[in-house]
């Protein structure tokens, strides 16, 4: 189980995370990341820059499982599993980051190890 404090649960913001975030797809998932201001590139659009501190707000994780995975036993099983993954890789996310994790349909039949693999290499493409 996650805690609390690193559930992303707002619509609002899983939408954000989608619209604004770097994506990387693999055959089982697709994540979406949107890092702090802090830790990405600027851009001319962001607005003024930020605060020379840090943020230490703690990094927040949301699932995406639809009914393209599979009936309700199955969807909550590949969520748990994906859970799982990423309670174990958050301390490698920088202090802030929103990270949406969306399941394909492949993802039913695929066992935990093969799911790991696929979250670790979208998450280094995204995060590189």
């Amino acid at each position: 189980m996650l805690p609390a404090a690193n559930r992303l649960t707002r619509s609002q913001d899983f939408g954000l995370v989608v619209r604004r975030g770097r994506r990387a797809g693999r055959p089982r998932l697709v994540v979406h990341v949107l890092l702090p201001s802090s830790a990405r590139p600027r851009r001319a659009d962001d607005g003024p820059p930020p605060s020379a501190q840090p943020t230490l707000d703690p990094s927040k994780v949301g699932f995406v499982v639809s009914k393209a995975v599979g009936n309700s036993v199955v969807r909550h099983r590949v969520s748990r599993r994906l859970r799982h993954l990423v309670r174990g890789r958050l301390a490698e996310l920088p202090a802030g980051t929103c990270l949406v994790v969306r399941a394909l349909a492949p993802a039913a039949e695929a066992s935990s190890a093969e799911l790991g693999e696929d979250l670790d290499a979208a998450l280094r493409k995204v995060l590189r």
